[in-house]
């Protein structure tokens, strides 16, 4: 299958089978619950409380998936940025061990949706590989699987040699593979919850930007470029492309970017590299991930943006780690680049904040947003049903301003570009 990406946001966007989803809203309405984002937070919201008769709303200033569900890199990963361990330590044994056994089992949640709505996203469930970079991150990989092991989870720590035959490079010092896990086209993915949502009854608008959120009495006023819209209760569902609509909010997190890039279809070229089709990313400090997709491309990423184009530095970079990894591999051609924004959080663990009555927000996945959306996103619903906030996966939380955020996303997507370059100078 070759496509068309120059006026697409990324590969997922021009490969997707399932179907855009496009409704402008024309007028002012009421609802009960408006949903500000349409990703995989906001969607997951709509699809849940759309089950439970909640009146919701979503709007989505651009396309659905848009911002970083469809950019990201389709790994269903279980778990968090953090080990187990660490988790525990930070919230405690027992919000900390439910928020672990929610997001360990998030990847067979997501995999029941996509079966439950037949979500047409290219999904494999034949793992993840979290691949050593160096003997330093075999040992950080062998303390996560004697955690995960402990709990019960299905993880195999991998010796170099079996690392090897997975991947198919002996780049790796060994690896962690995740048998929960797995990888979905994650525009496909997100399309396919709007589809759901909008079948439970859940309504859902495009093109929509909210320009102001003010209180009056006990409702909620949005301010749009198509009309005002009236609610009880506000969910923010923008993660990482929160913009100024509630001050602050978007400097809460650090925002770093994460780039790709997808050859053309290698066909049998491709048949040794990953043959399992699991997801790959590494230990190293500026993470690196590779996958191949159902048309045998490999998508290879890291932290930064695409720096220059068709002959750019970001083609180099991407062109000589796979002739380093794979060389037997040969020249190949790029199809499409593109990058999207992550949040990342001090402590590397997400938030849900209430920012005033009636107004939420889950926030600060750290690049794993597919999973945490989704259960985020349902735990919300689940809050509008009538549940209780010490229900949610998390404690409800304060947001606290990173005064430095913007200086410090500067400073890493300095150091993002020097990596590209330098790994870019050899290419064998």
């Amino acid at each position: 299958m070759h496509v068309q990406t120059s006026d697409h946001i990324s590969l997922w966007d021009a490969s997707a089978v399932e179907a855009k989803f496009v409704n402008p809203m024309n007028g002012d309405l009421t609802c009960d619950v408006a949903i500000v984002g349409g990703g995989f937070t906001g969607l997951s919201t709509a699809l849940h409380a759309g089950e439970k008769g909640i009146r919701c709303h979503v709007f989505e200033a651009n396309q659905i998936g848009f911002g970083g569900s469809g950019r990201n890199a389709g790994l269903v990963n279980a778990g968090m940025w953090l080990p187990p361990a660490d988790v525990e330590q930070k919230l405690g044994k027992a919000r900390g061990g439910a928020l672990i056994q929610s997001l360990g089992d998030a990847p067979e949640y997501v995999f029941s949706l996509i079966e439950r709505f037949q979500i047409r996203c290219e999904v494999t469930r034949s793992g993840t590989i979290h691949a050593a970079h160096a003997p330093s991150g075999l040992d950080d990989l062998l303390r996560r699987a004697d955690t995960w092991q402990a709990l019960g989870a299905p993880v195999e720590l991998l010796s170099r040699e079996q690392a090897t035959e997975v991947i198919g490079t002996e780049a790796f010092y060994g690896g962690l593979l995740d048998h929960r896990a797995g990888t979905i086209n994650p525009m496909g993915y997100v399309r396919g919850l709007a589809r759901a949502a909008n079948a439970v009854g859940a309504k859902i608008s495009t093109g929509v930007h909210i320009q102001k959120l003010d209180r009056h009495n006990d409702k909620w006023t949005l301010r749009t470029n198509r009309g005002v819209v009236t609610a009880d209760t506000v969910i923010l569902g923008t993660n990482a492309y929160t913009d100024t609509l509630w001050p602050g909010l978007k400097n809460t997190f650090v925002m770093i970017n994460y780039f790709q890039l997808a050859t053309k279809p290698l066909g049998e070229r491709v048949h040794k590299i990953l043959p399992g089709r699991q997801g790959l990313w590494d230990t190293g400090t500026i993470m690196f991930s590779l996958r191949r997709d159902a048309y045998e491309r490999l998508i290879i990423g890291s932290m930064g943006t695409v720096v220059g184009g068709d002959n750019g530095l970001s083609r180099r970079w991407a062109a000589g780690m796979l002739q380093r990894l794979f060389p037997d591999l040969g020249p190949v051609e790029f199809d499409a680049a593109w990058h999207g924004q992550i949040a990342m959080t001090p402590d590397r663990l997400p938030r849900i904040h209430r920012l005033a009555d009636g107004v939420y927000t889950p926030i600060g996945y750290n690049g794993r947003g597919i999973t945490t959306g989704t259960i985020f996103g349902k735990a919300m619903a689940e809050l509008l049903a009538g549940g209780q906030e010490d229900e949610l996966p998390l404690p409800i939380s304060e947001p606290r301003t990173i005064t430095t955020a913007p200086l410090i996303s500067g400073l890493y997507d300095m150091a993002f570009k020097a990596n590209q370059f330098w790994k870019s100078l050899y290419v064998p």
